[in-house]
């Protein structure tokens, strides 16, 4: 019978094996107070790996960060001596069923299904606490007494000085300090461990409002990249608007996607059925089908003054429409320029080379007393 290891991976040791498969030379033994030998990393070597990209000291960098995410990360990364209990009363073909329903702390179930499913998520959707100042209670052990947390978030000094008015903490204690940095701890070592059971093509949805919204952007996008924000749709979820908000009565919240890496990207393009497409596109040819749209740049922002690029002219063949750039040697042609009725002189959105290898797709048509492309 083989026994059962009743621990998740402890991700420190395994980024620790990461950084020695890139740079041998740095990796090295340390000795535990109880005397076993430990693999860690020299990283005064892995400074001089990089020290031509490092940053560190005083140094100012662009980053997010708030009092306990040290010790966020260390959470992520600690492993736990927890496992799944099959509860066989309380499910639905137990043998045969293709599908999961975890019940317990989030934080320990993401750990524990780091090994089996580790990269082979497709979608995650989680809907954390909104941050409202009635719905999260947080008591994971990221313990720091009011000395210490007032140090880290700049109220004091090393000596204990006073650096800010202690009655303005006081009052804006609920929209700053622990009331942010709390819900960021929580939400960033869920989002790491997120993120390693996400296949390469794979995505995750976030619903939040605006309380956290901007502290969720900038902590997913230093989880997953920022190069991989999908996007942020907003959603009406109460079209009467919440009484209880203090200016204004807000009647939306938020879904913000990221993706693991560039294929997801692609994943995401949903194909239209097909009666969107004859919706959408009503007229149809031996290429299929397709609408009509004007080629002149219906912005009066853009024209001749600032897009002398895109003012030239097309030349219309009668009766049949036919687009061509330049006059035949008859001159009986139709000269069509991208102006408007009132002598503005406007553009076209295409360039005269896009227009020339495009010119099949072209035709000209009468409109009331002028001509359009």
């Amino acid at each position: 019978m083989d026994k059962l290891d009743l621990q998740t991976p402890d991700f420190t040791a395994t980024n620790i094996a990461r950084l020695a498969g890139l740079f041998p030379n740095c990796a090295t033994e340390t000795r535990l107070p109880d005397g076993t030998l430990k693999r860690a990393i020299d990283f005064d070597l892995l400074r001089q790996e990089l020290c031509h990209d490092l940053v560190e000291g005083p140094q100012e960098r662009y980053r997010l960060d708030w009092p306990g995410k040290r010790e966020a990360l260390a959470l992520a990364n600690a492993p736990i001596r927890k496992t799944l209990r099959p509860s066989r009363d309380e499910s639905v073909n137990f043998d045969t069923t293709k599908n999961l329903y975890l019940e317990g702390d989030n934080l320990d179930a993401l750990k524990l299904l780091q090994e089996t499913y580790l990269g082979q998520v497709k979608i995650i959707y989680i809907d954390p606490p909104y941050n409202t100042g009635n719905d999260f209670i947080y008591e994971d052990d990221f313990g720091a007494d009011r000395g210490i947390y007032e140090q880290d978030a700049g109220v004091r000094d090393a000596a204990g000085r006073k650096l800010i008015d202690q009655e303005r903490w006081r009052q804006n204690s609920t929209s700053n300090g622990r009331f942010h940095s709390d819900w960021l701890s929580m939400i960033y070592s869920r989002l790491k461990l997120a993120r390693n059971l996400l296949r390469e093509d794979g995505v995750i949805f976030v619903s939040i409002d605006e309380n956290e919204v901007e502290n969720l952007t900038k902590a997913a996008n230093e989880v997953f990249g920022s190069e991989n924000f999908l996007f942020r749709v907003t959603l009406l979820c109460n079209p009467k608007g919440r009484s209880h908000d203090k200016y204004i009565a807000n009647c939306h919240e938020y879904l913000l996607a990221f993706s693991r890496g560039e294929l997801a990207k692609d994943s995401l393009n949903i194909p239209k059925t097909l009666d969107e497409v004859a919706e959408d596109f009503p007229m149809k040819d031996s290429k299929g089908n397709y609408r009509e749209l004007e080629l002149r740049n219906t912005h009066r922002e853009f024209g001749k003054h600032n897009r002398p690029n895109l003012y030239y002219a097309f030349f219309v063949e009668l009766p049949t429409g036919r687009v061509l750039l330049e006059q035949n040697a008859q001159g009986s042609l139709i000269k069509v320029l991208p102006d408007w009725e009132d002598g503005f002189k406007g553009c076209w959105t295409w360039g005269k080379s896009k227009a020339a290898e495009e010119i099949c797709d072209l035709v000209g048509k009468r409109v009331r007393e002028d001509w359009k492309i």
